[in-house]
Protein backbone atom coordinates (compact mmCIF):
# COMPACT_ATOMS: atom_id res chain seq x y z
CA UNK A 1 0.00 0.00 0.00
CA UNK A 2 1.20 3.51 -0.79
CA UNK A 3 2.64 5.65 2.00
CA UNK A 4 0.40 8.63 2.63
CA UNK A 5 0.39 12.03 4.29
CA UNK A 6 -0.24 12.03 8.05
CA UNK A 7 -3.63 13.37 9.05
CA UNK A 8 -2.13 16.48 10.66
CA UNK A 9 -0.62 17.52 7.32
CA UNK A 10 -3.93 17.02 5.58
CA UNK A 11 -5.59 19.21 8.16
CA UNK A 12 -2.97 21.91 8.00
CA UNK A 13 -2.22 22.14 4.31
CA UNK A 14 -4.71 20.47 2.00
CA UNK A 15 -7.27 23.24 1.60
CA UNK A 16 -6.97 24.68 -1.90
CA UNK A 17 -6.61 28.45 -2.37
CA UNK A 18 -10.07 28.71 -3.91
CA UNK A 19 -13.30 26.78 -3.32
CA UNK A 20 -14.31 24.05 -5.78
CA UNK A 21 -15.84 25.52 -8.89
CA UNK A 22 -18.25 22.83 -10.03
CA UNK A 23 -21.56 21.66 -8.63
CA UNK A 24 -23.03 18.19 -8.70
CA UNK A 25 -22.25 14.88 -7.16
CA UNK A 26 -18.88 14.28 -5.56
CA UNK A 27 -17.93 10.66 -6.12
CA UNK A 28 -15.36 8.62 -4.17
CA UNK A 29 -11.85 9.68 -5.00
CA UNK A 30 -12.88 13.17 -6.11
CA UNK A 31 -10.72 16.14 -5.19
CA UNK A 32 -11.95 19.70 -4.61
CA UNK A 33 -11.96 21.65 -7.84
CA UNK A 34 -12.72 18.63 -10.05
CA UNK A 35 -16.02 18.80 -11.94
CA UNK A 36 -18.48 16.02 -11.15
CA UNK A 37 -21.60 14.90 -12.96
CA UNK A 38 -24.95 16.13 -11.69
CA UNK A 39 -26.62 14.10 -8.96
CA UNK A 40 -29.74 12.07 -9.80
CA UNK A 41 -33.11 13.53 -8.79
CA UNK A 42 -33.73 11.03 -5.99
CA UNK A 43 -31.29 10.17 -3.21
CA UNK A 44 -29.72 6.70 -3.16
CA UNK A 45 -31.14 4.26 -0.62
CA UNK A 46 -29.51 4.20 2.81
CA UNK A 47 -26.48 1.98 3.22
CA UNK A 48 -27.20 -1.28 5.04
CA UNK A 49 -27.40 -0.55 8.75
CA UNK A 50 -24.96 -3.38 9.51
CA UNK A 51 -22.31 -1.59 7.43
CA UNK A 52 -22.53 1.72 9.26
CA UNK A 53 -20.18 0.67 12.11
CA UNK A 54 -17.51 -0.23 9.52
CA UNK A 55 -17.65 2.99 7.50
CA UNK A 56 -14.92 5.41 8.52
CA UNK A 57 -11.17 5.96 8.47
CA UNK A 58 -8.35 3.56 9.32
CA UNK A 59 -4.60 4.10 9.57
CA UNK A 60 -1.33 2.36 10.33
CA UNK A 61 1.76 4.52 10.33
CA UNK A 62 1.56 6.60 7.16
CA UNK A 63 -1.09 4.40 5.55
CA UNK A 64 -4.56 5.92 5.79
CA UNK A 65 -7.74 4.65 4.14
CA UNK A 66 -11.47 5.26 4.11
CA UNK A 67 -14.08 2.53 4.15
CA UNK A 68 -17.16 3.90 2.42
CA UNK A 69 -20.35 2.81 0.68
CA UNK A 70 -20.98 3.57 -2.98
CA UNK A 71 -23.65 2.14 -5.23
CA UNK A 72 -24.61 -0.55 -2.74
CA UNK A 73 -21.06 -1.86 -2.41
CA UNK A 74 -18.45 -1.36 0.26
CA UNK A 75 -15.24 0.34 -0.91
CA UNK A 76 -11.77 0.76 0.52
CA UNK A 77 -10.16 3.98 -0.70
CA UNK A 78 -6.52 4.57 0.16
CA UNK A 79 -5.91 8.30 0.47
CA UNK A 80 -4.11 9.44 -2.68
CA UNK A 81 -3.80 5.79 -3.68
CA UNK A 82 -5.77 2.78 -4.96
CA UNK A 83 -9.33 1.74 -4.19
CA UNK A 84 -11.09 -1.60 -4.11
CA UNK A 85 -14.73 -2.64 -4.12
CA UNK A 86 -16.10 -5.49 -2.03
CA UNK A 87 -19.13 -7.71 -1.84
CA UNK A 88 -20.34 -8.94 1.53
CA UNK A 89 -19.61 -12.52 2.54
CA UNK A 90 -20.78 -12.13 6.14
CA UNK A 91 -21.59 -9.10 8.31
CA UNK A 92 -17.88 -8.79 9.16
CA UNK A 93 -16.18 -10.21 6.07
CA UNK A 94 -16.05 -8.77 2.55
CA UNK A 95 -14.48 -10.22 -0.60
CA UNK A 96 -12.69 -7.98 -3.08
CA UNK A 97 -14.13 -7.84 -6.56
CA UNK A 98 -12.16 -8.82 -9.66
CA UNK A 99 -9.97 -5.77 -10.02
CA UNK A 100 -8.16 -6.64 -6.79
CA UNK A 101 -7.73 -10.33 -7.55
CA UNK A 102 -10.27 -12.89 -6.43
CA UNK A 103 -10.00 -14.01 -2.84
CA UNK A 104 -8.81 -10.74 -1.29
CA UNK A 105 -10.67 -10.17 1.98
CA UNK A 106 -11.50 -7.26 4.25
CA UNK A 107 -12.47 -8.38 7.73
CA UNK A 108 -13.13 -6.46 10.93
CA UNK A 109 -11.79 -6.67 14.46
CA UNK A 110 -13.85 -5.49 17.40
CA UNK A 111 -13.09 -4.11 20.85
CA UNK A 112 -14.60 -5.34 24.12
CA UNK A 113 -17.65 -3.10 23.60
CA UNK A 114 -18.30 -4.58 20.16
CA UNK A 115 -17.16 -1.53 18.18
CA UNK A 116 -15.09 -1.95 15.04
CA UNK A 117 -11.52 -1.31 16.19
CA UNK A 118 -9.59 -2.28 13.04
CA UNK A 119 -9.84 -3.73 9.57
CA UNK A 120 -7.66 -6.55 8.29
CA UNK A 121 -6.73 -6.90 4.63
CA UNK A 122 -5.80 -10.41 3.54
CA UNK A 123 -4.42 -10.92 0.02
CA UNK A 124 -6.02 -13.21 -2.50
CA UNK A 125 -4.33 -16.02 -4.37
CA UNK A 126 -6.07 -15.84 -7.76
CA UNK A 127 -4.45 -13.37 -10.07
CA UNK A 128 -3.63 -9.72 -10.17
CA UNK A 129 -5.53 -6.52 -10.92
CA UNK A 130 -7.03 -6.26 -14.39
CA UNK A 131 -6.44 -2.46 -14.53
CA UNK A 132 -2.87 -1.24 -14.69
CA UNK A 133 -3.67 1.91 -12.69
CA UNK A 134 -4.87 -0.05 -9.65
CA UNK A 135 -2.25 -1.32 -7.26
CA UNK A 136 -2.40 -4.96 -6.24
CA UNK A 137 -4.20 -5.99 -3.10
CA UNK A 138 -1.81 -6.43 -0.14
CA UNK A 139 -0.27 -9.91 -0.36
CA UNK A 140 0.35 -10.05 3.38
CA UNK A 141 -2.28 -9.45 6.05
CA UNK A 142 -2.42 -5.75 6.90
CA UNK A 143 -4.07 -4.46 10.09
CA UNK A 144 -5.29 -0.86 10.05
CA UNK A 145 -6.66 0.38 13.40
CA UNK A 146 -9.61 2.74 13.38
CA UNK A 147 -8.72 6.40 13.08
CA UNK A 148 -10.99 8.80 14.94
CA UNK A 149 -10.82 12.03 12.94
CA UNK A 150 -13.39 13.99 14.87
CA UNK A 151 -16.66 13.45 16.67
CA UNK A 152 -18.68 10.29 16.16
CA UNK A 153 -21.73 10.68 13.94
CA UNK A 154 -24.34 12.80 15.71
CA UNK A 155 -21.88 14.16 18.28
CA UNK A 156 -20.49 17.70 18.39
CA UNK A 157 -16.82 18.20 17.58
CA UNK A 158 -14.92 19.89 20.44
CA UNK A 159 -11.57 21.56 20.87
CA UNK A 160 -9.73 22.48 24.03
CA UNK A 161 -9.33 26.28 23.75
CA UNK A 162 -5.76 27.48 23.92
CA UNK A 163 -6.79 30.05 26.52
CA UNK A 164 -9.76 30.48 28.89
CA UNK A 165 -12.86 31.62 26.92
CA UNK A 166 -13.61 34.44 29.39
CA UNK A 167 -10.13 35.85 28.82
CA UNK A 168 -10.53 35.51 25.04
CA UNK A 169 -13.90 37.29 25.13
CA UNK A 170 -12.62 40.25 27.15
CA UNK A 171 -9.64 40.67 24.86
CA UNK A 172 -11.74 40.37 21.68
CA UNK A 173 -14.33 42.89 22.86
CA UNK A 174 -11.57 45.36 23.64
CA UNK A 175 -9.97 44.97 20.21
CA UNK A 176 -11.00 46.59 16.93
CA UNK A 177 -11.50 45.06 13.46
CA UNK A 178 -8.87 45.78 10.80
CA UNK A 179 -9.18 49.16 9.10
CA UNK A 180 -10.51 49.01 5.54
CA UNK A 181 -10.43 51.50 2.69
CA UNK A 182 -12.77 51.47 -0.26
CA UNK A 183 -16.23 52.26 -1.50
CA UNK A 184 -18.50 49.83 0.35
CA UNK A 185 -22.24 49.31 0.15
CA UNK A 186 -24.24 50.34 3.22
CA UNK A 187 -25.04 47.44 5.50
CA UNK A 188 -28.58 46.09 5.19
CA UNK A 189 -28.70 43.05 7.43
CA UNK A 190 -32.03 41.25 7.29
CA UNK A 191 -33.26 38.43 9.50
CA UNK A 192 -33.68 35.31 7.37
CA UNK A 193 -36.85 34.04 9.01
CA UNK A 194 -38.52 37.40 8.36
CA UNK A 195 -38.29 36.66 4.64
CA UNK A 196 -39.47 33.06 4.90
CA UNK A 197 -40.55 31.56 8.24
CA UNK A 198 -40.14 28.02 6.85
CA UNK A 199 -36.36 28.47 6.94
CA UNK A 200 -35.35 26.64 10.09
CA UNK A 201 -32.70 27.65 12.61
CA UNK A 202 -30.20 25.70 14.68
CA UNK A 203 -27.95 28.55 15.80
CA UNK A 204 -25.18 26.67 17.59
CA UNK A 205 -23.36 29.77 18.83
CA UNK A 206 -26.43 30.86 20.80
CA UNK A 207 -26.00 27.64 22.83
CA UNK A 208 -23.14 25.60 24.25
CA UNK A 209 -23.70 22.99 21.51
CA UNK A 210 -20.66 24.08 19.49
CA UNK A 211 -16.96 23.31 19.08
CA UNK A 212 -15.94 25.53 22.02
CA UNK A 213 -18.87 24.75 24.31
CA UNK A 214 -19.51 28.48 24.86
CA UNK A 215 -22.42 30.86 24.24
CA UNK A 216 -21.41 33.64 21.82
CA UNK A 217 -24.75 35.14 20.71
CA UNK A 218 -27.41 36.72 22.89
CA UNK A 219 -30.21 35.20 20.79
CA UNK A 220 -30.74 32.42 18.26
CA UNK A 221 -31.10 34.51 15.11
CA UNK A 222 -29.55 34.57 11.62
CA UNK A 223 -28.88 37.63 9.45
CA UNK A 224 -27.45 38.24 5.98
CA UNK A 225 -27.09 41.28 3.77
CA UNK A 226 -30.38 41.64 1.89
CA UNK A 227 -29.20 40.48 -1.57
CA UNK A 228 -27.59 37.39 -0.03
CA UNK A 229 -30.67 36.74 2.13
CA UNK A 230 -32.99 36.97 -0.87
CA UNK A 231 -30.76 34.61 -2.85
CA UNK A 232 -30.79 32.14 0.04
CA UNK A 233 -34.60 32.26 0.13
CA UNK A 234 -34.68 31.37 -3.57
CA UNK A 235 -32.44 28.38 -2.92
CA UNK A 236 -34.67 27.32 -0.03
CA UNK A 237 -37.82 27.51 -2.15
CA UNK A 238 -36.21 25.50 -4.95
CA UNK A 239 -35.27 22.83 -2.42
CA UNK A 240 -38.82 22.75 -1.06
CA UNK A 241 -40.08 21.56 -4.47
CA UNK A 242 -37.82 18.54 -3.92
CA UNK A 243 -38.87 17.80 -0.37
CA UNK A 244 -36.11 19.60 1.55
CA UNK A 245 -35.44 22.95 3.19
CA UNK A 246 -32.55 24.93 4.60
CA UNK A 247 -31.49 24.64 8.24
CA UNK A 248 -29.29 27.58 9.25
CA UNK A 249 -26.44 27.26 11.74
CA UNK A 250 -24.95 30.75 11.34
CA UNK A 251 -25.05 33.87 9.17
CA UNK A 252 -23.67 37.28 10.08
CA UNK A 253 -21.02 36.92 12.80
CA UNK A 254 -19.56 39.86 14.76
CA UNK A 255 -15.82 40.28 14.28
CA UNK A 256 -15.03 39.80 17.95
CA UNK A 257 -16.42 36.25 17.76
CA UNK A 258 -14.13 35.51 14.81
CA UNK A 259 -11.19 36.72 16.90
CA UNK A 260 -12.24 34.44 19.76
CA UNK A 261 -12.41 31.45 17.42
CA UNK A 262 -8.94 32.15 16.01
CA UNK A 263 -7.27 32.74 19.35
CA UNK A 264 -8.83 29.59 20.83
CA UNK A 265 -7.99 27.18 18.00
CA UNK A 266 -4.73 25.18 17.82
CA UNK A 267 -2.52 26.08 14.85
CA UNK A 268 -3.00 22.80 12.86
CA UNK A 269 -6.77 23.37 12.83
CA UNK A 270 -6.85 27.05 11.85
CA UNK A 271 -7.75 26.21 8.25
CA UNK A 272 -11.27 25.88 9.67
CA UNK A 273 -11.43 29.37 11.23
CA UNK A 274 -10.93 32.85 9.75
CA UNK A 275 -7.94 35.05 10.53
CA UNK A 276 -9.28 38.17 12.33
CA UNK A 277 -6.49 40.24 10.77
CA UNK A 278 -8.35 39.86 7.47
CA UNK A 279 -11.84 39.33 8.83
CA UNK A 280 -14.36 36.72 7.83
CA UNK A 281 -17.02 36.83 5.15
CA UNK A 282 -19.38 36.08 8.01
CA UNK A 283 -18.32 39.45 9.46
CA UNK A 284 -19.51 41.10 6.24
CA UNK A 285 -22.92 39.42 6.42
CA UNK A 286 -22.27 37.49 3.22
CA UNK A 287 -21.51 33.97 4.47
CA UNK A 288 -23.87 31.35 5.79
CA UNK A 289 -23.39 27.99 7.51
CA UNK A 290 -26.23 25.61 6.79
CA UNK A 291 -27.48 22.14 5.98
CA UNK A 292 -30.69 20.49 4.75
CA UNK A 293 -33.73 19.26 6.60
CA UNK A 294 -36.45 16.94 5.34
CA UNK A 295 -39.90 18.50 4.96
CA UNK A 296 -41.45 15.10 5.63
CA UNK A 297 -39.74 14.49 8.97
CA UNK A 298 -38.59 17.95 10.02
CA UNK A 299 -35.18 16.46 10.82
CA UNK A 300 -31.76 17.43 9.51
CA UNK A 301 -30.34 15.07 6.91
CA UNK A 302 -27.09 13.24 7.63
CA UNK A 303 -24.06 14.58 5.78
CA UNK A 304 -20.63 12.89 5.42
CA UNK A 305 -19.32 14.97 8.34
CA UNK A 306 -20.73 17.08 11.13
CA UNK A 307 -21.07 20.86 11.33
CA UNK A 308 -17.92 22.60 12.59
CA UNK A 309 -16.03 19.31 12.57
CA UNK A 310 -12.36 20.13 12.10
CA UNK A 311 -11.40 17.04 10.12
CA UNK A 312 -11.01 15.89 6.50
CA UNK A 313 -14.70 14.90 6.56
CA UNK A 314 -15.50 18.61 6.34
CA UNK A 315 -13.96 19.10 2.89
CA UNK A 316 -16.54 19.39 0.08
CA UNK A 317 -14.59 16.77 -1.88
CA UNK A 318 -14.26 14.28 0.99
CA UNK A 319 -15.14 10.95 -0.68
CA UNK A 320 -16.08 8.90 2.38
CA UNK A 321 -19.38 8.16 4.09
CA UNK A 322 -22.29 6.81 2.07
CA UNK A 323 -23.80 7.48 -1.35
CA UNK A 324 -26.85 9.00 0.31
CA UNK A 325 -24.82 11.40 2.48
CA UNK A 326 -22.76 12.58 -0.49
CA UNK A 327 -25.96 13.04 -2.53
CA UNK A 328 -27.41 15.40 0.09
CA UNK A 329 -24.16 17.35 0.20
CA UNK A 330 -24.26 17.72 -3.60
CA UNK A 331 -27.92 18.78 -3.55
CA UNK A 332 -27.19 21.54 -1.03
CA UNK A 333 -24.29 22.75 -3.13
CA UNK A 334 -26.34 22.69 -6.32
CA UNK A 335 -29.09 24.79 -4.75
CA UNK A 336 -26.71 27.36 -3.30
CA UNK A 337 -24.41 27.71 -6.31
CA UNK A 338 -27.40 28.32 -8.57
CA UNK A 339 -28.11 31.47 -6.53
CA UNK A 340 -24.63 32.98 -6.55
CA UNK A 341 -23.04 31.29 -3.53
CA UNK A 342 -19.72 29.44 -3.53
CA UNK A 343 -18.77 26.65 -1.16
CA UNK A 344 -15.72 27.22 1.04
CA UNK A 345 -12.84 24.86 0.23
CA UNK A 346 -12.58 23.34 3.72
CA UNK A 347 -16.24 23.25 4.87
CA UNK A 348 -19.16 21.65 3.03
CA UNK A 349 -21.63 23.73 5.12
CA UNK A 350 -20.08 27.19 4.51
CA UNK A 351 -21.20 29.25 1.49
CA UNK A 352 -20.06 32.76 0.51
CA UNK A 353 -22.27 35.13 -1.48
CA UNK A 354 -20.78 36.55 -4.68
CA UNK A 355 -20.85 40.21 -3.55
CA UNK A 356 -19.11 39.74 -0.20
CA UNK A 357 -16.26 42.11 -1.12
CA UNK A 358 -18.72 45.02 -1.40
CA UNK A 359 -19.50 45.07 2.34
CA UNK A 360 -17.40 46.15 5.29
CA UNK A 361 -16.36 44.00 8.21
CA UNK A 362 -18.81 44.61 11.04
CA UNK A 363 -18.52 44.10 14.77
CA UNK A 364 -22.11 44.86 15.73
CA UNK A 365 -23.32 42.50 18.43
CA UNK A 366 -26.61 40.61 18.17
CA UNK A 367 -28.12 42.54 21.06
CA UNK A 368 -27.55 45.75 19.08
CA UNK A 369 -29.27 44.55 15.92
CA UNK A 370 -32.98 45.31 15.25
CA UNK A 371 -35.14 43.19 17.53
CA UNK A 372 -32.20 42.35 19.76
Amino acid sequence: MRRLLPVVLLLAGCAPDAPPAASGRTSPGARPGVAQEAAPLEPPPPAPAKWRPIIGEYASGGDTASVLEDGGLLELLVWQGPRWRFQAVTDTSFEALAQAGAGGLLTTRHDAAGHVAAIVLTGGDKGTPTRADVESFPSRPRVLPRLHLGADEGDVFRITPLRPPAELRAEALAAAPPAEEGDFLPADLVELTSLDPSIRLDIRYATTNNFMGQIFYASARAFLQRPAAEALVRAHRWLKTRGYGLLIHDGYRPWYVTKMFWDATPEPLRVFVADPARGSRHNRGCAVDLTLYSLATGKAVTMPGGYDEMSPRSYPGYPGGTSRQRWFRALLRRAMEAQGFTVYAAEWWHFDYKDWKRYRISNERFEDLPGG
